[in-house]
């Protein structure tokens, strides 16, 4: 069994004394931790963390200080036989947004889609950039001929299920009809929600939740951090849930179990 968790941390320095430094020491810990908006530098993680007997890390830096930037923590006995950091657009991998690793069994992309912003200002960079990240996706199935799978936060809710208000966000980035869209497009190319395939009508199931008016603690949230996968990854029958009482962030862990 493998275990991968994926979490948005808004910040690791912050959510370290909040809940992710007891992470590791936990019996059921994840084999590999991809993180995202970590906002530091390697040099700048807190020190437990980068002296972790049993966890190396790679880290993907953003040009600006204190944004972005993603993480993976892999137990050091799992093999991985070549990473990448980036897809080469620089425009994109200077805000360090985007791990990908070889593993024996499935390949694996860390992503922190970029946000649209309130004022939609960055909405079609990151469109550009999603469909940059799926046509990576796509050659690298082509390419390894194995299963690939996309973790991280999408910024997207994607059906109306997915967030507690679409009515009141229709207008929203992150509810917009031209990025619930892209992953249409994603579905379309054969790529699976593996939360929402295991659990096609759940309601009230979210991943972040803003830190104004208690709507953690209300439930008022939206699902925007995601396992998406290539189909050929159903023969490593796949569990994904919300591990949504661990705290630290405005978002929660999703998990995901490989046999």
């Amino acid at each position: 069994m493998t275990t991968i968790w994926t979490w948005n941390v808004n910040g690791i320095r912050s959510a370290y004394p909040k809940g992710l430094g007891d992470i590791f020491s936990k019996k059921n810990a994840p084999d590999i931790l991809c993180l995202q908006e970590v906002k530091a530098v390697l040099s700048e993680y807190p020190k437990a963390l980068t002296e972790l007997d049993n966890y190396r890390i790679l880290h993907a830096d953003s040009h600006k200080k204190g944004q972005s930037g993603v993480a993976m923590f892999y137990r050091s006995d799992l093999k991985i036989n070549w990473h990448h950091l980036g897809m080469d657009i620089k425009k994109f991998d200077q805000e360090g947004r985007i791990i990908i690793a070889g593993f024996e069994k499935f390949i694996l992309i860390n992503t922190y889609i970029p946000n649209g912003r309130r004022d939609h200002s960055r909405v079609d960079f990151k469109l550009e950039f999603s469909h940059a990240l799926l046509e990576k996706t796509l050659a690298l199935k082509q390419e390894y001929k194995l299963p690939v799978i996309i973790c991280g936060d999408i910024n997207t809710a994607h059906h109306p299920i997915d967030l507690k208000n679409p009515v009141a966000n229709k207008d929203s980035t992150g509810f917009l009809p031209h990025e619930r869209k892209f992953l249409d497009e994603m579905e379309e190319q054969g790529l699976i929600d593996l939360f929402r395939h295991q659990h096609p009508s759940l309601p009230d199931a979210y991943t972040w939740w803003t830190y104004r008016g208690n709507c953690r603690e209300r439930n008022i949230g939206w699902r925007l951090d995601y396992f998406w996968s290539t189909k050929d990854l159903l023969t490593l029958a796949p569990e994904c849930k919300l591990l949504t009482k661990i705290m630290g962030s405005d978002h929660c862990p999703v998990e995901l179990k490989l046999v």
